[in-house]
């Protein structure tokens, strides 16, 4: 019986102390994530800065830098709450706090993960400016 107790205890702590995605979030592949912004009811959503915005960007994408002073109040009034926001940044850090914020204002959310390095790892097209 305490045999048993000890493998599972393992499991246990590491499903409690997971990473877990906010209610009504997704984390998904690059190749998922191009095929998720194919779609209509998407805004897709670059929270880099506008520096990295311009050496590189998925193409359609809006750009708020979410370690701006006004991210939230921006995106409240930029983004629809009707449409699937699909988010990214530069490595999938930055995104989190992104997820984050955007969820608790009740915004359904794709994240890409890896960012757009996983998006070039990929070797999916940028358009730069």
């Amino acid at each position: 019986m305490i045999k048993q107790l000890l493998i599972h205890i393992p499991m246990f702590l590491s499903s409690l102390f997971s990473c877990q995605s906010p209610e009504g979030t997704e984390s998904v592949s690059a190749e998922a994530f191009a095929k998720i912004i194919t779609q209509d009811n998407v805004v897709r959503l670059d929270v880099r800065t506008a520096q990295e915005y311009a050496e590189g960007h998925i193409q359609g994408s809006i750009n708020i830098d979410v370690l701006g002073s006004g991210f939230e109040q921006q995106s409240l009034a930029t983004l629809p709450k009707n449409k699937t926001i699909a988010l990214y940044c530069r490595s999938g850090n930055r995104s989190k706090q992104a997820v984050r914020i955007l969820a608790r204002n009740g915004y359904k959310v794709v994240e890409l993960q890896n960012g757009i390095l996983g998006w070039m790892s990929a070797r999916l097209p940028l358009v730069r400016k």
